[in-house]
């Protein structure tokens, strides 16, 4: 991270921000009391030093439920090289993947629309080059969130 100095108006942005990631600039600009542009240039300094990682969109109860499984993949190469990893972050359902220490190499969250999408990316994972081995479960429900 570069320059990590925020004022108060940076602070202000990600306050809003963090309420609606969808906030129009222009209205964003308003609450804040800069122009649109120094607004965006805030923001993109933000992106740049790393203090705002993406924006991000939650589903609502209102909307389908979609499948969530974990992916335990233990690597031949332990992790020797990269081609397993780039492949995963092609796979749009995979939304996250974390190298491990201990027994298996990798844990990867696998979010998608149904079961059969599911078995059709496990299939995938356990295909690539350098996959030994996997290990899948399935989330059956979330008591928990604080994402």
């Amino acid at each position: 991270m570069t320059g990590l100095h925020l004022d108060e108006i940076d602070h202000r942005i990600l306050a809003e921000l963090t309420a609606d990631a969808r906030l129009p600039l222009v209205t964003l600009a308003g609450r804040v009391h800069l122009s649109r542009n120094a607004v965006k240039q805030r923001m993109e300094r933000m992106e740049r030093d790393g203090v705002i990682d993406g924006y991000t969109l939650r589903r609502g109860a209102g909307s389908a439920r979609r499948m969530t499984a974990v992916v335990l993949v233990y690597r031949a190469d332990r992790m020797r090289g990269g081609g397993v990893v780039t492949e995963l972050a092609r796979i749009p359902e995979v939304v996250r993947c974390d190298i491990l220490s201990g027994q298996f190499d990798l844990l990867v969250t696998v979010i998608a629309e149904s079961m059969d999408r599911i078995g059709e990316i496990w299939e995938q994972i356990a295909a690539l080059p350098g996959v030994a081995d996997t290990v899948t479960s399935v989330s059956l429900a979330r008591p928990v969130d604080r994402a």
